[in-house]
């Protein structure tokens, strides 16, 4: 799911030779060992990490060049332009038995001076990602965003086409950086016989797999059964999409949210 916004970002590395109005970059230093896994190699190890804060996309990790496995990587012809940052170079992975073609890449004469000698991967081409010793899924995490799990005795009532399909008194509330209040309502509080399990699974970098149902032709909620040790207050509980369903808490109908998901 989505970050917030960058607007309300503290003050990093800005460049302040951005030529698009209203595009902000922010590149910042993280404490964090971070490391990176492919073909059974570890093609990155370092402390000396940085994650860079752009607008409209989640933050992305750049990685020393000096701290990167540089014999498992070839230079390819492909290259792609960015008006903020410049020319982009790609490299391939070789590693394992293995490729990923154009998985890294970096800026020999970044616009951005602060790029020179970093090389970012793309996530989902390496097979694990770690903070320190711990495995994150998804992209990095955000020290900006956060997520809040609430008890409540709100009333939460939730229908389609005005079936309704759950209705709780006892819902957690999930409070997420730049997205809708989230509620999360016990199994039994939810029709599961009107709903038919889906094949769609997707992953939260906070929050781990979930697993989906469906009512009618579209995905309607959702669940974690194995959540991540942050989410566990969410366990087993059932999520509608604010944007699919109409949800009225305390008997108040809540507006359906613009978002990727409507």
């Amino acid at each position: 799911m989505p970050g917030a916004p960058l607007s309300g970002r503290p003050a990093g590395v800005f460049n302040g030779d951005v030529q698009a109005p209203g595009h902000l970059l922010y590149f910042e230093p993280t404490p964090k060992r971070i490391r990176v896994e492919f073909g059974g190699e570890t093609v990155a190890d370092t402390t000396g990490a940085h994650l860079l804060y752009e607008t409209g996309i989640l933050p992305v990790y750049y990685i020393p060049e000096a701290d990167v496995r540089t014999d498992l990587l070839q230079r390819t012809g492909h290259s792609t332009h960015c008006p903020v940052k410049g020319d982009a170079a790609y490299w391939t992975i070789a590693a394992g038995g293995r490729t990923a073609e154009n998985a890294v890449w970096g800026y020999p004469e970044p616009i951005a001076p602060w790029l020179a000698g970093f090389v970012a991967f793309y996530w989902g081409k390496m097979d694990a990602w770690y903070e320190e010793d711990e495995q994150v899924f998804g992209h990095p995490h955000d020290p900006y965003s956060r997520i809040d799990m609430l008890k409540s005795s709100r009333h939460v009532k939730v229908s389609v086409n005005g079936e309704v399909l759950a209705e709780s008194s006892r819902p957690v509330l999930l409070f997420e950086t730049g997205l809708p209040v989230r509620y999360y309502l016990p199994r039994e509080d939810v029709r599961l016989e009107a709903l038919k399990p889906s094949e769609t699974t997707s992953y939260c970098a906070y929050k781990g797999e979930a697993s989906y149902w469906s009512h009618g032709a579209e995905d309607v909620a959702w669940t974690y059964v194995s959540p991540l040790r942050e989410a566990d207050p969410v366990r087993d509980l059932v999520c509608f999409w604010n944007e699919r369903t109409d949800i009225e808490v305390d008997g108040t109908l809540q507006e359906r949210p613009e978002s990727p998901w409507s």
